[in-house]
């Protein structure tokens, strides 16, 4: 939400100041323009007086006009030294106090000048900016609205779009995008002219989550088929080998028949966790107690630490098959001491060894790799099974690398209370 939340102002500023630029470039042109339109009416009356004023002088009349003087007081004195020079001119400045438009032409060595009163006329250009500004900010909020309504819609859609993708990436491969009908109005068809990215994308997204959730379906149910065809044969196959003569080739025959039935077992485990068949059967549970019976189970060298003991509900065959699954791969993978520690909900199991591949940490668990190069010590389903049952129990299974070496996986089981249980 933050993201879109983000994108959703940036577009109305955005919007925004470019119609301040827009407004305030328009405003300045057309200042300008107004200004010398009334400021030349201004100065063509000025140099009309002027022009009057210089005929008077010329027939040596003593009244030149109300407004005209030789050598006024008041004559800016930019005005007098072009006056000085034999030109004529006029500019704004004051007279008495009062803004006025001044003109000035040479007589006899002399500055004849007349003055135009000019508060009018600075009062028309104050009244035009106002208009200007009055405008200019009408213009900005309405931009404004209508960028936040656009960029809201947007924002909307993509935040949904970014919803469902979030569902997708936890599993949710049925979850799809579909905009309500009040999202799409107005819309065209997708083979018109019009675009619509934000629906591109959905539908990009959706047809992504479809394409997903057939191949991963194909892949579970090839899966579970495998391994439904495998076991009939190996249960055949471990009782004809029970029939062998004691001796070297029989152990032979039967460890590697043994380890192809655990194979078979978990691929039939993985398939019924990726069907979502498995239910958890709860129950109260001591999980220092627990635990310690499950390490003691695996026959491994395992020290069990219980900091904080814990009263959980929890499926105890199906933690036991976690942290058996754990401490076997720690024991294959790892290097001792193995340590599982017990505080509250949380149990942590670490091993020595290189720790887990950073792939392993960024991605997760995946089937049948084991992080080694040859990929000769086991056959990469213990942690997979192990994540997938953890799902089912709600346990939170992280993986990460402690600072001085070795490979730490934590558990933090949930704490609740049965449905059947008085409060």
């Amino acid at each position: 939400m933050r993201v879109t939340s983000s994108l959703r102002w940036k577009i109305a500023l955005t919007t925004t100041a470019v119609c301040c630029a827009v407004a305030a470039a328009l405003g300045i042109l057309v200042h300008d323009v107004v200004a010398r339109q009334v400021v030349g009416e201004v100065r063509k009356d000025v140099e009309r007086d002027l022009d009057h004023a210089l005929g008077h002088y010329e027939y040596g009349t003593e009244h030149a006009g109300e407004n005209a003087a030789l050598d006024p007081l008041g004559l800016p004195e930019p005005l007098r030294r072009l006056v000085a020079r034999g030109m004529t001119g006029s500019m704004v400045g004051e007279h008495d106090g009062k803004p006025v438009m001044w003109g000035a032409a040479p007589a006899d060595h002399q500055a004849l000048a007349v003055w135009v009163p000019y508060e009018t006329t600075r009062a028309r250009l104050r009244d035009l900016d106002a208009a200007i500004l009055a405008s200019s900010a009408l213009a900005a909020g309405v931009v404004a609205l209508a960028g936040v309504f656009l960029a809201n819609r947007i924002s909307r859609r993509l935040t949904t779009t970014a919803a469902v993708a979030r569902r997708i990436s936890a599993g949710d491969l049925d979850a799809r995008v579909d905009f309500p009908a009040s999202e799409e109005a107005g819309a065209a068809p997708a083979d018109g002219g019009y675009r619509d990215e934000v629906r591109d994308v959905a539908q990009a997204l959706n047809s992504m989550a479809g394409s997903l959730q057939e191949r991963l379906e194909a892949e579970k149910r090839f899966t579970a088929d495998v391994a439904h065809e495998l076991r009939t044969p190996l249960t055949g196959s471990l009782a004809a080998a029970a029939l062998l003569p004691e001796g070297r080739p029989k152990e032979m025959i039967n460890d590697r028949l043994h380890a192809l039935h655990r194979l078979t077992e978990d691929l039939l485990e993985i398939s019924r966790l990726d069907a979502g068949v498995e239910r958890a059967d709860l129950a109260r549970v001591e999980l220092g107690g627990a635990v310690r019976r499950a390490a003691a189970a695996t026959r491994l060298p395992v020290t069990v630490e219980v900091v904080r003991d814990l009263v959980v509900l929890t499926d105890r065959r199906r933690l036991d098959r976690i942290l058996a699954n754990l401490l076997v791969n720690a024991d294959k993978h790892g290097s001792p001491p193995i340590e599982v520690r017990v505080e509250g909900p949380v149990v942590t199991v670490r091993d020595h060894g290189p720790g887990y591949p950073d792939g392993l940490i960024a991605r997760g668990p995946q089937r049948f790799r084991t992080g080694e190069p040859g990929r000769g010590r086991g056959h990469g389903l213990g942690l997979t099974i192990a994540v997938g049952q953890a799902a089912v129990l709600g346990i939170t299974l992280t993986f990460a690398n402690a600072p001085d070496g070795g490979a730490v996986t934590t558990l933090r089981l949930p704490v609740g209370r049965l449905a059947d249980e008085p409060k």
